[in-house]
């Protein structure tokens, strides 16, 4: 089974997919758009872009992170928002079951600690996945422990046989 963790946001979006079995990376990356452009072709460039990356590794699951807003960030929580829907909407027309995670949760699935820092995630998924090096950047690292977060909720017996001490 594949699964596709993605991390939303209006000018990065990061993204991973994962193959369950063995915890191989199929394809990571991110989704850029130009602050300069309007809102109405970001979005469409996001949703077309989830939608490729749907069509082509076919993931049976799209996890995403619940939407957080800080009082002193009001703006941010908006602009996720954005490319957030967009996720969403790419799984209702591909008819993929969607997974919603506190960022508290897959902190603490990933790492033990549900307050750990972004480079402490990146680490984790990188000696999870067995990777050379920290997926980069963050947004990506971010995504593949959302898709990770998953596997080890959904099937804990599949986490632990590839090597994780949760």
């Amino acid at each position: 089974m594949r699964i596709l963790g993605i991390d939303p946001g209006l000018g990065v979006t990061g993204y991973g997919v994962i193959e369950e079995r063995g915890f191989k990376v199929v394809e990571a990356g991110v989704i850029r758009t130009r602050a300069n452009i309007p809102i109405q072709d970001r979005i469409s460039k996001i949703f077309d872009e989830i939608a490729k990356i749907i069509k082509e590794h076919e993931p049976s699951v799209l996890v995403l992170e619940k939407i957080y807003s800080h009082y002193k960030h009001p703006t941010t929580a908006i602009l996720m928002g954005h490319a957030r829907a967009m996720a969403c909407l790419v799984c209702g027309k591909f008819d993929i079951k969607l997974v919603n995670y506190p960022s508290t949760r897959i902190k603490k699935v990933i790492t033990g600690n549900g307050h750990a820092s972004k480079v402490q995630v990146q680490r984790m998924v990188q000696t999870i996945l067995k990777l050379k090096n920290p997926p980069e950047p963050v947004d990506v690292s971010d995504a593949l422990a959302m898709a990770l977060c998953y596997c080890y909720l959904e099937n804990k017996s599949v986490f632990r046989s590839q090597g994780s001490k949760k």
